[in-house]
């Protein structure tokens, strides 16, 4: 499977595709990125390009690719460990630490502990200048904490999910095992090539597959 950019066909199920994407486009469809949930927010309805006959809203993937490369951009533009990477979600968990890996951000994994950015007497308190999360919902008390001392918030967001406290929405299925991967992956690549630390047509030495986690008895009962 190549991971080079690539033209999508005239129409999908997720939008006219007209322009090169990051990831060929049936890639980024198997990966159901563009799938979200059966709710629609006023706040996500730019995003979305339908809905299906099964009640699920599904995201334009044209403006995903958008927003990713806006995302890396802006992200980019930080201390690569000032960046702070949340993921409570069992699945957003190995994308982040992955994610961080590659770019050198700082992982925030599992719960997060109230006061991690705002009580200076914690010993494990952290200083991030943004935060990414991987789902407004999940992560709501890193968007809390954020707001309160004035941290610009990046968020990936499905359907469900309102703006309240963020300040880049990148829209994508941010409940999904393989959308998860393949959407931190594909940010961190992007990042790298915004630093220069990637020839602009230059992959990641990680494949996706090692963004996504791993299924065990263990962690389906997590």
């Amino acid at each position: 499977m190549s991971s080079k950019d690539s033209k999508g066909g005239p129409e999908s199920e997720a939008g006219v595709i007209t322009e090169a994407l990051l990831l060929p486009h049936d890639v980024l469809l198997s990966a159901g990125i563009h799938i979200g949930t059966k709710i629609k927010t006023k706040d996500m309805e730019p995003f979305i390009y339908k809905v299906r006959a099964d009640g699920l809203f599904v995201l334009d993937i044209k403006k995903i690719d958008e927003r990713i490369r806006i995302a890396a951009r802006f992200l980019s533009r930080f201390d690569p460990p000032k960046v702070a990477a949340t993921a409570v979600r069992l699945y957003a968990r190995e994308p982040v630490s992955k994610f961080c890996e590659v770019t050198k951000a700082t992982p925030v994994i599992g719960r997060f502990i109230p006061g991690l950015l705002l009580n200076p007497l914690y010993p494990g308190r952290i200083e991030p200048d943004v935060i990414l999360v991987s789902d407004p919902r999940a992560d709501a008390q890193a968007i809390r904490e954020a707001s309160k001392i004035g941290i610009p918030v990046v968020a990936f967001c499905s359907t469900d999910n309102d703006f309240t406290n963020i300040d880049l929405v990148i829209p994508t299925n941010n409940k999904g095992r393989r959308a998860l991967a393949v959407i931190y992956w594909l940010l961190a690549r992007q990042i790298l090539r915004e630093r220069g630390e990637l020839q602009p047509n230059e992959d990641l030495p990680i494949p996706i597959d090692d963004f996504e986690v791993k299924l065990t008895e263990k962690t389906q009962q997590e």
